[in-house]
């Protein structure tokens, strides 16, 4: 018998979240109470936020269905360990779609998975190879948790940093947002040191440790994050534009490219033309119009032009050779 009200009302609550409708007489005998307990308790969890539907009939049964608000949620072991490995290979690849909201959501669990539960979650992890695609570098999901953690709670964060050029550097920040591109993770955050915003490749970044140190947020200068790692790109980077045509419609095309890489023009119902400029290398750019799956010609640069031609006498010998 659950005497213990709080404790209860957990187990009552992870009854309801079952997907069907619980008689009142089972859910009697389940938590050893009478049913008139549990109307109570159906009734706190009402008040604290929890749409409890109850339906007529002489049992009474009783169901957790949608509300306008998102109640806090019980799991069962196995359903932690489900959804935390789920967020890790997430976030461990820049993948699209997944953002800051879901390295957020992994800090939380992780912050009060029992120490048993994490050991399942590294286990598994470290178990599996998730099949991604495009070039985007592995990170390590510890970064992001304490990245993610550092943010939420306003804490400054040290760590080591390699530049592109491999130059190691040691940095003190205030951290403000994680951004995704897709293919990698971005941090946005004011440098102490060098007194002034800053934006820092994830996948470069080793040993982060947040300080316990609180901060209180500066103003970013462009006031969102995508669009101050946007212009940080633009100016670090050497850009050049492209110009190519497919023989698909523009919608069909524009589903199968990167929002990054540009939006395609419709020239006729059968045909499109993809005008934009890339700061990525031709060889991914290449490799990214080859993936469309249509007939197309690159009318500029002559560098990705060359490479593309290239690309397609190497793989008519490859093909070649495996039909000899």
């Amino acid at each position: 018998m659950t005497t213990d009200t709080p404790a209860r009302l957990i187990q009552l609550l992870s009854l309801l979240q079952t997907p069907r409708e619980w008689p009142g007489g089972e859910l009697s005998e389940r938590l050893g109470v009478s049913r008139r307990t549990v109307r109570r308790d159906i009734d706190r969890l009402r008040e604290l936020g929890y749409p409890v539907q109850a339906a007529k009939g002489s049992d009474g049964g009783y169901r957790l269905v949608a509300g306008k608000a998102m109640p806090p949620l019980v799991l069962d072991d196995e359903e932690a360990v489900a959804i935390a490995v789920g967020l890790r290979a997430g976030a461990g690849h820049a993948v699209a779609g997944v953002d800051e909201a879901s390295v957020r959501a992994l800090a939380k669990l992780e912050q009060v998975l029992p120490s048993r539960l994490r050991r399942r979650v590294s286990t598994l992890q470290a178990a599996t190879t998730p099949l991604t695609s495009g070039d985007g570098a592995s990170i390590a999901p510890e970064t992001l948790i304490v990245m993610a953690s550092s943010i939420e709670g306003r804490e400054r964060l040290r760590f080591a940093y390699r530049s592109g050029d491999g130059t190691p550097s040691r940095r003190l920040t205030e951290p403000y947002r994680l951004v995704s591109t897709g293919r990698r993770w971005y941090l946005v955050a004011y440098d102490l040191d060098r007194e002034d915003w800053r934006t820092f490749r994830v996948d470069r970044v080793t040993e982060p440790f947040a300080t316990g140190a609180r901060f209180a947020p500066r103003e970013l200068p462009t006031g969102n994050a995508a669009e101050f790692l946007r212009q940080s790109m633009h100016r670090r980077q050497e850009t050049y534009a492209f110009d190519v045509t497919f023989a698909a419609p523009a919608d069909f095309v524009g589903a199968r490219v990167p929002v990054w890489v540009g939006t395609p023009e419709p020239i006729d119902e059968h045909s499109c033309r993809l005008r934009a400029s890339s700061s990525d290398s031709v060889e991914w750019l290449a490799v990214r119009i080859a993936m469309v799956g249509s007939e197309f010609t690159v009318r500029e640069p002559r560098e990705l032009v060359e490479y593309v031609r290239d690309l397609g006498a190497r793989l008519s010998r490859a093909g070649s050779a495996s039909a000899g």
